[in-house]
């Protein structure tokens, strides 16, 4: 396997993880990296690289930073954000691997891809709505920025350095494997009593 083609595949899944943050960061920072010619994309995917793309991406990223930061607004988009960031996290992985046999990329896609995007965003959102029940949502929105600031760091170190964006993807799976850990046992202990 080139070296090109395992760059792409890690610079997929670092912008699918940051879909798990915000759907539309990644593809508004690949629209603009595409636009520079600093990164090329599949031939399916030049539209991306257009002023009128690279707009609407713009608007569209800076209406959901936005929403995320009302209270309850946050937690009606979750709802419709896990399954959306499954089809994104799939779209941007196959925007973005470059020398691989179509059948594969669209595994890779779909696992790699969507697998990454849906498993970040169930946990943000299970974060939200913890936070929305033990605050009454008054945390919700320093949660968001977080989220919102995290999206756009992993987005743009997956365009300039991929290698370091998959530790980072590696070890936001290992704080939420971490974090689960710690919940279980406590429901387990709950349960018994």
């Amino acid at each position: 396997m080139e070296i090109d083609t395992i760059l792409s595949i890690f610079l997929g899944i670092g912008l699918a993880a940051s879909v798990g943050f915000r759907i539309f960061v990644p593809f508004f920072v690949l629209s603009v990296a595409a636009h520079f010619q600093i990164i090329p994309l599949n031939e399916n995917w030049q539209w991306v690289s257009s002023n009128i793309a690279m707009i609407t991406l713009g608007i569209a990223t800076i209406a959901e930073i936005t929403a995320y930061l009302i209270p309850l607004v946050d937690t009606i988009l979750d709802t419709i954000a896990i399954p959306l960031a499954a089809i994104a996290g799939t779209a941007i992985m196959l925007s973005t691997v470059a020398n691989f046999d179509p059948f594969f990329t669209w595994i890779l896609a779909i696992i790699a891809g969507g697998g990454t995007a849906t498993a970040i965003k169930s946990s943000t959102s299970t974060t939200r709505l913890a936070s929305t029940a033990t605050t009454a949502g008054i945390a919700n929105p320093v949660i968001s920025t977080v989220e919102s600031g995290t999206s756009v760091l992993l987005s743009v170190m997956a365009i300039f350095i991929p290698l370091i964006a998959i530790l980072f993807v590696v070890f936001i799976f290992w704080m939420i494997y971490k974090l689960y850990r710690k919940v279980i046992p406590n429901r387990k202990i709950k349960n018994q009593n």
